[in-house]
């Protein structure tokens, strides 16, 4: 079981290398076993993102709410924050990336996949298209649909709910992701975004319980 510290992204004690990457234990021999399978049917299946920190969130999300990094909304199209309310900046940072200390990347247990033989990480985008027919990594995404579970995976933000836009590339280990979240303490998360330099903290903390509700839990199931 994950601890507090562990779901908010604040400890790595659970974690080991995979790849380049980290990767909580079970879902790594888990990972590892997916790969050997999809290189014996001529795939090279490759993590470009596994766990990240609180701090490498914040500086991600810190960096679309002040234009330092792009930002797209939920239909794909470049905002700028100079013209935007805190409200609408806020909805698009969360459509693509997650609020510190809610991101699935925290647990370890879940990660973003590419095929490694039909695509460079430099060339990568993670964009829907890139898995989509046409894309180059749409053949593997065809191939791995059947075999996810058969290994614990799932694709939490596979259909368009309302919270996370979909991720065809991200995959979530379930034995140890779906108890995490049925752990996950939302007033701890208050607490630790209460005393970071989160931007847009205010109209964040006013509303964090329909946040959490809508980008945590609202999701594609096992």
């Amino acid at each position: 079981m994950l601890t507090q510290a562990q779901m908010l992204g604040l400890d790595d004690a659970h974690l080991v290398s995979v790849a380049g990457q980290r990767l909580e234990a079970q879902t790594a021999t888990a990972w590892q076993a997916l790969v050997a399978d999809a290189a014996g049917a001529g795939f090279q299946l490759a993590v470009c993102s596994g766990w990240r920190g609180f701090e490498r969130q914040l500086a991600i999300f810190n960096g679309k709410a002040d234009g330092s990094r792009a930002l797209n909304n939920r239909a794909g199209e470049r905002c700028d924050v100079r013209v935007m309310s805190d409200a609408d900046i806020l909805d698009a940072i969360l459509a693509w990336s997650a609020l510190p200390g809610t991101s699935r990347h925290h647990w370890g247990t879940d990660l973003d996949w590419y095929d490694a033989g039909a695509i460079s990480r430099d060339a990568l985008q993670l964009e829907p298209w890139e898995y989509q027919p046409g894309g180059p990594c749409h053949s593997l995404a065809e191939w791995l649909e059947p075999r996810l579970s058969q290994y614990g995976f799932f694709r939490p933000f596979r259909e368009p709910l309302g919270g996370v836009a979909p991720e065809p590339w991200h995959l979530s280990f379930a034995p140890v992701s779906v108890p995490a979240l049925g752990e996950f303490d939302a007033n701890q998360l208050a607490q630790q975004l209460e005393q970071s330099p989160l931007a847009l903290k205010e109209t964040v903390l006013a509303q964090l319980p329909g946040l959490v509700e809508r980008y945590c839990y609202r999701i594609s199931q096992p």
